[in-house]
């Protein structure tokens, strides 16, 4: 996984505590980074889990990345059967891969979009927003494909299958296939 964020270094002769050190080095200028792209002041990731909106809007907006990220790792990891537990860098979690995983995408999706939501909107609805712009980014950028490589990459998974498909529609048992995204339902009195 360092290899996937340093190409070309060599990290043989590093112990894990300075792989550590050295991506979370590279993390921080990525947050300082875009804050100068952006203009949101930054001064630290700092979040409370008990109290989301005593967060400042920036790590709103962080938090809500990340955690839509986590759910698009989570679901690959999953997907291909590996176990979200598995850990190599992060430990001591049941969801240790997906934080391990989800790394290997922060700087390139969830860090950047959180700076633009609130560099674009402030505070106005900044969770929502996010989260939006976290799942339309997935989509232009193919991501789910890209996670599946990489994952298949990672954990040496050899297949004949080259090709992700994306499931665009869901099946009915009397009517066949179906637009997905639609709420079929319909409203009424309830009795």
């Amino acid at each position: 996984m360092y290899e996937m964020r340093f190409p070309n270094e060599n990290f043989s002769h590093l112990t894990m505590e300075q792989l550590r050190g050295k991506e979370g080095a590279r993390i921080r200028k990525v947050y300082q980074d875009e804050s100068r792209r952006t203009g949101v002041a930054w001064k630290k990731r700092q979040y409370r889990v008990d109290d989301f909106n005593s967060a400042t809007p920036i790590n709103q907006a962080l938090t809500e990345a990340h955690q839509a990220l986590y759910g698009l790792c989570y679901s690959v990891i999953v997907a291909l059967g590996a176990s979200p537990a598995l850990g190599f860098i992060h430990t001591g979690h049941d969801l240790s891969f997906v934080y391990d995983f989800a790394d290997l995408y922060k700087a390139k999706y969830s860090i950047p979009i959180a700076f633009d939501m609130v560099a674009k909107y402030g505070d106005d609805d900044i969770a929502d927003r996010t989260r939006r712009a976290m799942r339309d980014a997935f989509h232009q950028g193919k991501l789910i494909k890209q996670m599946v490589k990489d994952l298949k990459t990672l954990l040496k998974i050899t297949d004949d299958y080259d090709e992700v498909s994306v499931v665009m529609s869901l099946w009915d048992e009397r009517k066949g296939l179906q637009k997905y995204g639609v709420q079929y339902h319909e409203f009424g009195d309830a009795k």
